[in-house]
Parts: structure tokens; sequence; C-alpha cells
């Protein structure tokens, strides 16, 4: 199996830490809004590639994260809390925002048909919030200052750049190409040593001297920068150093930089071995924002009467490391390659043979398999699975080979493939008495018969296997 490691800069062979296994963590939402759809790009990405390790004989432990405190309207600590500014929009308590943004996301998750982690269980289940792992991101921040990492100002404790010689290794950007790119004209705290500084630990002083969300520490009341949580969450679920670590390529300048900076600093090791990232959504050729009135959500994609399943198979006609065009006559479209993909699982209801086909379809699952275990090349995937859907059309199906090809295809592309159900009797009925006045020349009968299967959903059509059901 091989896997783009932005570390390196190169797509190498996995090599997983223990053989067999492989720890992945992947940075989950900041629920103050609806996340959309450039998150869930992300997300089903993160999704993929677990189920390619799985399909690869890999044992997944998984964790991702849910940020409910500390993410600045800025990467570089500037700017207000998130939590805080969804709370005041909505005139709620910020613990409320983040309960109902943190149910909605796990609702949407399973719509969008997302594997859940399985590497930790906790006050939610299986999400980590941060707010869960206050007094372990409490422990690195003592780490940190007791080894000359950190420094303490009026307003926050911060870790200083300039003490790790590694820092910016994912970015490949010296600390000197940064501090040249830097305003500080909007640095807050003057007391930062260096501008590319990151806060660790905010105090309740100045902009958040009535911060919502606050908690004890030994340098007083205050709480967590952005970035500490992931490292924490790490630390205390699947240890460091990890196998895979995820995000999107908007973390590779800053956030993940500086997860990797406190890992390293703390416990003398990398946080992870591989760093995948994927890239951002547009829309009609425009980078998302409210301002333009593009931001795009599932629940949007569900209002316009759209499966979520045609979104999560937009998201695999793209590679994940190239930006990918959001339109909505293209998920109309893939909208259509679904319905016709659903169409050929349906026929393992049906009793269809055809020669040659058992043997097409097992050679399709199998190169289907190479590629996405080639850097998840899903986009050539989804082209071998549409080709044989087309072929099917063409020469005919077989029931029984559909079926045992079935299972493996819902592991890799998480289509829900395998949740398609038979028919009921009341209709088989209907079909088998259709068939026979079709035979019988009695066209008015078997039109008849059709309209009462259309009412039901089902379309007929007839073929040289016999007449074939799929759903309107």
């Amino acid at each position: 199996m091989r896997l783009h490691n932005t570390l390196t800069r190169k797509t190498e062979g996995f090599q997983p830490l223990q053989p067999g296994s492989a720890r992945l963590y992947t940075c989950g939402p900041t629920v103050y809004d609806y996340s959309h759809i450039g998150n869930w790009r992300s997300f089903v990405f993160d999704d993929t590639l677990r189920r390619v390790l799985e399909a690869n004989g890999f044992v997944v432990k998984h964790v991702m994260n849910v940020t409910d405190v500390g993410h600045l309207t800025s990467d570089a600590d500037e700017g207000h809390d998130k939590l805080e500014a969804g709370a005041k929009r909505e005139g709620k308590a910020v613990w409320d925002v983040a309960k109902n943004y943190t149910d909605v996301f796990i609702k949407d998750a399973k719509l969008l048909n997302l594997l859940p982690p399985n590497g930790y269980s906790g006050p939610i289940g299986a999400y980590a919030r941060a707010t869960d792992f206050i007094s372990e991101q409490v422990d690195i921040v003592e780490l940190l200052l007791d080894k000359g990492f950190a420094y303490k100002t009026e307003q926050a404790i911060y870790f200083d750049v300039t003490k790790l010689d590694s820092y910016g290794e994912l970015s490949g950007q010296k600390l000197s190409e940064k501090e040249v790119g830097a305003r500080e004209e909007v640095v807050t705290d003057s007391n930062k040593r260096h501008p590319q500084d990151f806060a660790l630990w905010f105090f309740l002083v100045g902009r958040f001297a009535e911060h919502s969300m606050r908690w004890p520490s030994p340098w007083g009341e205050g709480f967590p920068g952005w970035h500490l949580e992931c490292s924490a969450i790490v630390h205390a679920t699947l240890g460091d150093p990890l196998d895979i670590h995820t995000g999107g390529v908007d973390h590779i300048g800053t956030h993940h930089p500086n997860e990797m900076a406190q890992t390293e600093a703390a416990y003398g090791h990398k946080l992870a071995n591989y760093w995948m990232h994927n890239e951002f959504v547009l829309v009609d050729g425009q980078k998302m924002s409210k301002s333009l009135g593009n931001f795009i959500t599932l629940e949007d994609i569900i209002k316009r009467g759209f499966d979520p399943m045609a979104l999560r198979l937009l998201f695999l006609q793209s590679h994940y490391r190239h930006q990918m065009n959001f339109t909505w006559e293209a998920l109309e479209a893939v909208s259509q390659a679904l319905k016709a993909i659903y169409g050929w699982a349906d026929m393992q209801f049906q009793n269809l043979k055809s020669d040659g086909m058992r043997e097409r379809y097992r050679q399709a699952l199998d190169e289907i398999n190479q590629v996405m275990a080639d850097d998840l090349n899903s986009p050539k995937a989804v082209a071998i699975l549409n080709g044989i859907v087309n072929q099917t059309s063409e020469v005919g199906a077989d029931s029984d080979s559909i079926r045992e090809v079935i299972p493996a295809l819902e592991k890799l592309f998480g289509l829900n493939l395998d949740k398609r159900q038979d028919i009921t009797t009341e209709i088989k009925v209907l079909i088998s008495e259709r068939e026979k006045a079709r035979l019988a020349k009695d066209w008015t009968n078997a039109d008849e018969l059709r309209s009462k299967l259309e009412l039901q959903k089902i379309s007929i059509n007839d073929t040289s296997q016999g007449p074939v059901w799929s759903r309107i």
C-alpha cells in the first residue's frame, strides 16, 4: 500500500510502527456552526483512508477530535474564540452551541456513512472532545515550561518556536521566511518573543476577560489554545508517535506544525510518521464563504432532494490531493450515476445468469483494490465500478456474482451498497403477472400492470434475461 506523505513530499510504501496495525488520528470539526462540504470532503477522505487500510488487512485504531474550545478566528492566536462567536450569534450559552453542533455533526456523519472512530470512548461516545482532555493539556504545558520550550506573559503561555530546530519541517518553510511574512502589527500580545510563537494557554485578561469556558491551572484560570488539544488527545488515547495523522491542506502551515512541535518538545519523539492532507472544495470555481452565499452544508444538499451518498460519490470522483469544484449540476449528474450503481446492486435479488460476468466482477474488484491501495486513487476506482455497471446493462448480469462482490465494494466505497433490500412479495407477483401478459401479447393488461408497478416506485426493463426491475 502506497500513501503520499506530506512530511517527505513523496508517495511511499506504508510501513506501520507495528506490523498489521495502523494508529490513525484525524482532525475533526470545530462545533460552532454547521460543517460545510469542504469539511465533509476531509471527513470522507479520512473515512476512505481507514476503509482502504482495513481492506488491506490492517487493524486500524482511529481517533477523531471535536474542537469545542480554544479555536480562534485566526490560526495565529488572533481574533475571537469561534465558540464564543457562535454563542453570541445565536444568543445561546456557549456550552449549548457546542452540544448542538456536536450532535448535528454526529447525525450527519451517519448520513454520510462514516465509520465511527474506534480508538476512544468518552462522554459523547466515539468522538474525543477537547474539553474532556483539559488536565492532559495542562500536563503538556507544565512539561514544556519545565523543559524551557514555553514562557509566560500576562496574557498567555506561549511555545517558543526558536527552541526547536525542526519547527516548520512539514511546510518546508524556514522560520526566517515566516518572520518576513508575519504581520507584526496585528499581534495582540507585544510580549510574544517571535511572531510564530503560539499560545498553549490563554489567561482571562483583555479580550478574554469574560470568556465563558474556563478552567483552573497552576498558573491561574484560563483555557487552552487550539493546537494543544490534538497533542493531548493523541498522547492519552493512541499514544505517540502515530502511524498516520490527517487534515486539510490549510493545516499544513500552522496547526499541524504546532502540534508536531508540542509533542516533539514534550516527549522527545515525533507526533506521526505519515501526514496526509486533502485539498479544498471550490463552489462554482470560487472559495466558499457566507458572504458569497455559497456556503453549502449537508442540510442544504438534503433540502434539495439529494441523497447524501451522492455527495460522497462526488467526493470519491476527485482525488483527495486535487482541488474539487462543486456545482449543483455535477451533483445531479453523479446522482444519476449513483442510481445506476444502485440498480446494478439490486440485480443481486433477481435470478439473472450471464456467462463470464463472475470473472469480470472479480477482475474489476481486484483492479479497484489495486488503485485504491495506490494513494487512494478513488476516481479510477469509481470509473472501474461505473464500467462494470455499464457493461452489465449491455451483456447482462449475474446475480450470484454481484452478491459475492458487494461486501468488498462496500468496504471500500461506503455507499451503502450492502443496505439494499429485496422487493416485497406483492411486487414480485405483479412483475410475474406482467411478464405472463407480455408473453401472451396482452398489451393492455401488461401496460396496466406496469403502471401499478410504477406507483410502487418500480420500473421494468424487458431484457434477453427476462424482466429486470429497478427502483425509480
